[in-house]
């Protein structure tokens, strides 16, 4: 996969979180960014996706299930489609911009930021589909990334238009980050988010709800332990957004064994190529390419 030059303009490096954003971004588990993202690059992704959908390819994975792979035949249900960028060049356009990168630096305080996983999600508009359907559950995203040794693993969410209330945003539980057992925090699939929320707070947990209501341009980080879902999209249009799942320097693979000693393993290291020690190498250029570096 080739990377695009790592250069920022000054109007872009203004732009950046400050040392104030980066202490609220390590107290609360989540950051907004000012708008960075063009127009250009985002009408682009969108044409992109619309065409993946329609079953064109740039580029083809070697495996056709084992990861998120929603299919036409699936029907008008949430679609959320895995590794996007290593199949659509306007999609990896978007997922490589070197701001995502540098602005996921400075959060993370890591001297570089690789892709680890990309994620296309689209949810039709709720005169399409029964409105609970088309949330996304509590989950941590670290949770799916047991192999994953670090925790300052970060996701950017990109919407691709406006995004308010209505539309049903991307929402993150408040200094989640900091809850101790979200190991088996993997419930993506499961709609009832109010039953969770009973349960958090069932354990004493103070729990806060921030959507994330963004004009089009913007785009939100969180923390890779920060519990996060959506809700429903209520409005007559649909919403889509681009998951964007970056490494920090540090991160490299482990082997990691369950509750039950079976052994762990995520669809990206089916992907990569191999260390001399056998172990799967997340620092692949070409499954896992530098977005941005000191």
């Amino acid at each position: 996969m080739d990377t695009l030059e790592k250069v920022l303009t000054k109007e872009q490096e203004a732009l950046l979180p400050s040392e104030e954003d980066i202490c609220f971004y390590e107290e609360h588990g989540w950051y907004i960014s000012p708008q960075v993202i063009s127009d250009e690059i985002i009408e682009s992704a969108i044409a992109g996706s619309e065409a993946f959908y329609r079953g064109e390819r740039d580029g083809v994975i070697p495996f056709d299930s084992g990861y998120s792979n929603w299919r036409p035949e699936d029907g008008d249900t949430i679609r959320n489609n895995e590794f996007v960028s290593l199949q659509k060049e306007e999609i990896k356009r978007l997922a490589l911009q070197p701001i995502i990168g540098a602005i996921a630096s400075r959060l993370a305080r890591s001297e570089e930021i690789r892709l680890l996983d990309d994620q296309l999600v689209y949810k039709p508009p709720a005169k399409k589909i029964n409105q609970e359907h088309s949330s996304v559950g509590w989950h941590s995203d670290r949770a799916y990334w047991s192999t994953c040794t670090s925790n300052k693993l970060l996701t950017a969410w990109i919407p691709f238009h406006d995004c308010d209330l209505e539309r049903g945003p991307l929402v993150v539980i408040d200094k989640s980050h900091r809850w101790e057992g979200l190991q088996n925090m993997r419930h993506f699939n499961n709609t009832n988010l109010k039953s969770f929320i009973e349960q958090f707070k069932s354990e004493g947990k103070e729990v806060t709800e921030v959507p994330m209501t963004l004009k089009k341009g913007q785009m939100s980080f969180h923390n890779c332990w920060t519990i996060h879902g959506s809700y429903p999209n209520v409005s007559q249009y649909h919403r889509q957004a681009l998951a964007v799942h970056l490494q920090d320097k540090s991160n490299h693979y482990q082997p990691y064994v369950d509750s039950q000693g079976r052994d762990i393993h995520i669809f990206d290291e089916q992907l990569c190529d191999r260390l001399p020690n056998g172990d799967p190498n997340f620092s692949d250029p070409q499954i896992f390419p530098v977005i941005w570096s000191k």
